[in-house]
């Protein structure tokens, strides 16, 4: 069996006969006019992961304080509560199956570059990424020996009943290939989930297949064993009597077919329950799923979201009206209250030597909010739920990623119909796993702890982050919005010294990252030290702009470093130079275009400079046409422009941004 395609280089000669007269600069795309550009939700026409949509910031809290001290042990050893040693992959991505052709790429030879570049900028961090491919799309998944027009994937609606409407997935081989080929770029490792629907007809292919393409190489990290199992009554995929015992059953049939199945050679990589919060997660333990199946399982897991947008997406609950919700997400309690029901169960999960994950989640189930799930407050608030989610010793947390019909994703491709002339777009809680990313650092020895700063205050979270026994980093969040600056905060920062007991260890500076946005609202103007990705169709995955990164010189006669934090916005604050070096300063490769499937020019020059460059007016030219190809007046000028594209030779294909038509 193949692993990787072979070796592939081509040139691509592109040649084009411009004729025209007057050209018309900012001409907004045809195939983008449908869509109304109204900032009201209530008037947008287009698709959900462009809304632009803008809410309204809360008001800045009444004897809201900004100046508070920090005080850190210089040991581990004397600093309570640390939780376990955690990676700096702990935040990665769960993407819904039925998307991975737009996300991954056309195939195994045609990869989307800008999502290498993306996993790059983490794996430079981070050391290695997770991604969980899944989602409801799992349970009714089949693989087929090939698909018309040689595509990997497939959706045949109207072959399921329940309420999401959930397609049948078909998909072919070539997307554990595809898989295989990105992590030999950026070491991504990989969940995948076993069928579920129907356990009498087991459909086991999907680990036979994974098994044989990314095991080996180290890739593959476990196969969840249902997705959602507390929500198949209500959707009507099972007896509305379904219970955890049923759930226990069914499992134990998964866990004899794979024991007895000699092409799945690894047997104890199953991930269970993967439930949403219907059931407890005690009432699955009480079943005896742990000691029954101890040989079997690998991790276990759960799936959240804090609130849904079910009611405008399927008219299912109730309707939920973003303004009057933002608040929710912008404190510390939110992610402390969406973490409480799981606290046992990751001690529980650590005295039986298995790792507890959040599978899937983000801000709202049902594709998110609008001004909500894509502006700036999310950005802050998914970093400090998955900082809570470390401290609370869960073992890693994957953010949802769906299709064009979103608010929450970390990162969207271009509808197919515009791919030709627009970039990807990047989501604002992406920004969050980078920062956790450095944050955490590839040791894998990121020991955090919330240390409740400023009296607990909910607008003002803080955390440490150890390693080897001292701390190294810190994050700071300000999750008030106030741009005349007066809810910027400063704390003091000390190390060690009398007042603990212990010698001076404040150094003598400290560098310091910010993440800020001009308000919780912002959708675009996000930036990490100083960089951006941009807006909407604005990305190739690469940070844009100089870096800025702050050096702080500290008071070490006093044992103090100050450091201010813009409201809003978070800082992360490098402790070290070793620290530093270790993951603030990273060296990202980034992988370039080597391939195009159209011959549409996607160059992007600025139009006023455009406009004049050439030191003539189009007046003097005919009149040409917008449309490729239509140049309906006679030829006074012509210019005749040949581009060749070279293709570089890479050993896992050809890196392409692919243009679907």
């Amino acid at each position: 069996m193949r692993l990787f395609h072979p070796l592939a280089f081509f040139l691509v000669i592109l040649s084009s006969l411009v004729n025209a007269s007057v050209t018309v600069y900012h001409q907004v795309p045809f195939a983008d006019s449908t869509a109304t550009t109204s900032a009201a939700s209530a008037n947008y026409t287009g698709a959900a992961a462009y809304d632009p949509t803008v809410l309204t910031p809360p008001p800045v809290p009444a004897g809201f304080t900004t100046q508070f001290g920090i005080q850190l042990s210089s040991s581990s050893a004397t600093m309570q509560g640390l939780s376990i040693p955690q990676k700096g992959s702990f935040m990665g991505f769960s993407i819904e199956f039925t998307v991975v052709n737009q996300i991954f790429g056309v195939n195994a030879t045609y990869l989307q570059v800008p999502f290498l570049n993306l996993m790059a900028l983490l794996r430079e961090r981070a050391g290695e990424v997770h991604i969980r491919v899944g989602g409801n799309t799992q349970e009714t998944a089949v693989l087929v020996d090939s698909l018309p027009g040689g595509v990997m994937v497939a959706k045949e609606r109207g072959t399921t009943t329940d309420v999401t409407a959930t397609p049948t997935l078909l998909y072919t081989a070539e997307v554990f290939y595809t898989m295989a080929n990105i992590s030999a770029l950026v070491n991504t490792k990989w969940f995948l989930g076993i069928p579920f629907n129907d356990t009498s007809n087991l459909r086991l292919a999907i680990a036979e297949v994974g098994e044989a393409v990314l095991s080996g190489p180290g890739y593959l990290l476990g196969f969840q064993v249902g997705n959602e199992p507390d929500l198949y009554a209500a959707h009507g995929v099972r007896p509305s009597t379904y219970s955890p015992s049923d759930y226990f059953g069914d499992f134990g049939i998964v866990a004899a077919a794979v024991n007895n199945d000699a092409n799945i050679p690894v047997k104890n990589n199953l991930v269970a329950p993967s439930i949403t919060g219907q059931w407890t997660p005690e009432s699955v333990w009480d079943t005896g799923l742990i000691g029954s199946y101890s040989s079997s399982l690998g991790a276990l897991a759960v799936e959240h979201y804090p609130t849904d947008n079910c009611f405008a997406e399927y008219g299912i609950g109730s309707p939920v009206v973003p303004q009057d919700v933002f608040q929710n997400f912008l404190n510390h309690t939110s992610g402390i209250n969406i973490i409480a029901p799981y606290l046992n169960s990751t001690s529980y999960a650590q005295a039986s030597g298995l790792p507890f994950i959040m599978m899937e989640t983000n801000s709202a189930s049902c594709g998110g909010l609008p001004g909500i799930s894509d502006a700036f407050g999310a950005t802050l608030w998914a970093l400090d739920y998955g900082l809570q989610m470390a401290y609370s010793n869960f073992s890693g947390a994957m953010m949802h990623v769906g299709g064009q019909d979103v608010y929450y994703n970390p990162f969207t491709p271009p509808p197919t119909n515009q791919s030709a002339y627009h970039q990807w777009t990047i989501g604002s809680i992406f920004y969050s796993t980078i920062v956790v990313a450095e944050a955490f650092g590839p040791s894998g020895n990121a020991q955090i702890i919330d240390l409740q700063a400023n009296t607990d205050n909910m607008f003002t979270p803080a955390y440490a982050i150890y390693e080897n026994g001292a701390p190294v980093r810190l994050v700071l969040l300000n999750y008030v919005s106030d741009p005349s600056g007066a809810s910027d905060y400063t704390t003091t920062i000390s190390i060690g010294g009398s007042a603990i007991g212990q010698s001076n260890a404040t150094p003598a500076q400290i560098q310091v990252k910010y993440l800020v946005a001009p308000s919780v609202s912002e959708k675009s103007n996000i930036t990490w030290a100083g960089q951006t990705f941009g807006g909407t169709f604005e990305s190739d995955g690469r940070l844009t702009g100089s870096e800025n990164v702050q050096t702080i010189n500290c008071d070490q006669s006093s044992n103090t470093c100050q450091v201010t934090v813009p409201a809003p916005g978070a800082a992360l604050v490098f402790l070290s130079s070793n620290a530093y070096a270790e993951s603030g300063n990273p060296s990202t490769q980034t992988f370039s275009t080597t391939a195009v499937t159209k011959t549409a020019n996607t160059a992007r020059v600025d139009p006023s400079v455009l406009a004049t460059s050439n030191g003539m007016s189009g007046a003097t030219w005919e009149p040409g046409s917008t449309s490729k190809g239509d140049i309906g007046a006679g030829l006074r000028n012509s210019l005749s422009v040949v581009s060749v594209v070279g293709a570089a030779v890479l050993s896992t294909g050809v890196l392409c941004t692919w243009f679907w038509s």
